[in-house]
């Protein structure tokens, strides 16, 4: 069998990563983050791919706080309007189809929020709001750390490909607001599972 790290050495290295992610977070952002939130009359998430059902999860949590959320392309999904925020979930902040539906988000005069590894893409440009998942910004001065870096960043096809970091940090940090959000209006679990489905 060909050699490979093993599966706690590559969950402790991505565990170091969102560590390191947490760090380069700023609290500004946060704050701007949660008040968004907050002050929005209805919340749209959005999302490509991967990052689009981490979008999908967290519009399920606001849900359970008892916020009005909806998942932009789904057929119950109301029209949107001023005073609406869209959330978009896009670690490169490029993706086409993400990037035109946020534009006309913007035409709408709703509030725009975007979740990215990229804070000067076409969509963090026009965003009200911007939250930077660091995926692959870090210098390593261990060159024999490289090749692992690589391999979660996506460079190397073999281990946590195409951007995974980023929506494992996306995801953290976006449950992370929800707990932050049920300390601030003081909800509690049990709230949360009064607004579970119930008929799964």
């Amino acid at each position: 069998m060909a050699e490979y790290n093993t599966v706690q050495e590559m969950m402790r290295l991505m565990g170091s990563k969102i560590n390191s992610t947490a760090d380069s977070l700023s609290d500004d952002e946060v704050k701007d983050f949660i008040n968004e939130i907050l002050t929005a009359n209805r919340i749209y998430v959005l999302g490509a791919g991967r990052s689009g059902l981490v979008a999908k999860a967290f519009a399920m949590r606001l849900m359970h706080l008892g916020l009005h959320s909806y998942v932009v392309g789904e057929t119950i999904t109301p029209a949107m309007k001023p005073g609406d925020t869209l959330i978009a979930f896009s670690g490169s902040g490029e993706t086409k189809t993400v990037a035109e539906l946020c534009e006309t988000t913007k035409k709408i005069g709703a509030r725009l929020c975007l979740i990215t590894s990229n804070e000067k893409s076409r969509i963090g440009r026009i965003a009200n709001c911007v939250a930077v998942i660091e995926s692959h910004r870090d210098t390593v001065s261990d060159e024999s750390a490289q090749f692992d870096v690589r391999q979660m960043t996506g460079e190397h096809k073999s281990f946590a490909p195409l951007g995974t970091i980023f929506e494992t940090a996306a995801m953290v940090f976006a449950d992370c607001i929800i707990s932050a959000i049920m300390d601030i209006k003081k909800v509690q679990e049990s709230d949360l599972k009064d607004r579970h489905a119930n008929i799964e």
